[in-house]
């Protein structure tokens, strides 16, 4: 959007996230001039790692970096849990939110899961391969499971006091599941993922996602979300129909089908609405983010597709 980029190019990232007003005006932006059904926090997933020691920061057409990666005992140790009043300026985003939502429609807060978390402390940043997280799973597991669990702790923390700020509903990203296998997504992911959502107030309902759902779902179902946010490699109604009766899925639109003539993305709404008609329990979404060159007018005709759709 033009008017997102009107307000980054006055501030680094980091303060657009941290200045409550910003945030919020970053937050309302698509609900505007999108007219989306829910608004979702602007914040970072890496603000948790921040808190706990992470020296943080975005470079233009980089991503996130941190200057100080952990990957011994001693930089583990020096990581906190005791961090959550450093997160403040999210509660305080929140409340500004909700104040200029006034009810309208619901607000999602969210937190990176702590395997997504531990792969950008460990790698210093974003990665294609993993290498040196998988490293450390592989050949330091204990040093592993010492990070994730503070991670999880802090994640905890951070999800509740989203909640006392006054959300309406949480996602917990875990944006790189799919680097891992089976076993390992169930020790080093799921194992703290479960025991997020068992230590949370689960007073609004929670989402979760991870990019991978396609084929982790059937154990993702086992932490009790209230809905699995599924990626676009899977036929929707078939994840629906496998998981426990109560759980919603949402999704699962393949974000690169954006890019194409508005005719194509109506169709393949269309297909996908289509796909789950007579399914109780489903959110339409993208199967992950939308890229910052689709085309604004694009994302706007999805919008009024899914709209228009009726059962």
């Amino acid at each position: 959007m033009p008017e997102y980029w009107e307000i980054k190019n006055k501030y680094t990232f980091l303060e657009m996230c941290k200045t409550p007003e910003i945030a919020a005006d970053v937050t309302m932006l698509p609900v505007d001039l999108l007219g989306v059904d829910a608004a979702i926090l602007f914040s970072d997933i890496l603000v948790t790692a921040e808190a706990m020691g992470g020296d943080l920061s975005f470079e233009q057409g980089v991503g996130p970096r941190f200057s100080n990666p952990v990957r011994s005992h001693a930089d583990a140790d020096k990581l906190s849990v005791d961090c959550v009043d450093k997160l403040q300026y999210v509660a305080e985003a929140i409340k500004v939110i909700q104040q200029r939502l006034d009810g309208s429609i619901p607000l999602i807060g969210f937190a990176g899961a702590p395997f997504t978390i531990l792969s950008y402390l460990v790698e210093g940043g974003s990665s294609k391969d993993f290498k040196r997280t998988k490293l450390l799973l592989n050949n330091e597991p204990e040093l592993a499971h010492k990070i994730l669990q503070k991670i999880a702790d802090v994640t905890v923390d951070y999800l509740n006091m989203q909640i006392d700020a006054g959300v309406n509903a949480l996602q917990l990203f875990d944006s790189w599941a799919l680097a891992l296998s089976w076993n390992d997504y169930r020790d080093f992911s799921h194992h703290y993922n479960k025991y997020i959502l068992s230590k949370i107030r689960r007073t609004v309902p929670v989402i979760s996602f991870c990019k991978g759902s396609s084929v982790f779902a059937p154990m993702m179902a086992e932490a009790h979300p209230d809905v699995i946010s599924v990626d676009w490699n899977a036929d929707l109604k078939n994840i629906k129909q496998a998981l426990p009766e109560g759980i919603a899925v949402q999704g699962n639109l393949d974000p690169f089908v954006l890019y194409a003539d508005k005719k194509v993305i109506k169709d393949k709404i269309h297909q996908l609405f289509e796909r789950m008609r007579g399914e109780k329990g489903f959110i339409f979404n993208l199967g992950h983010g939308i890229m910052p060159d689709i085309p604004f007018d694009n994302v706007k005709f999805a919008i009024e597709t899914v709209k228009e759709f009726r059962y």
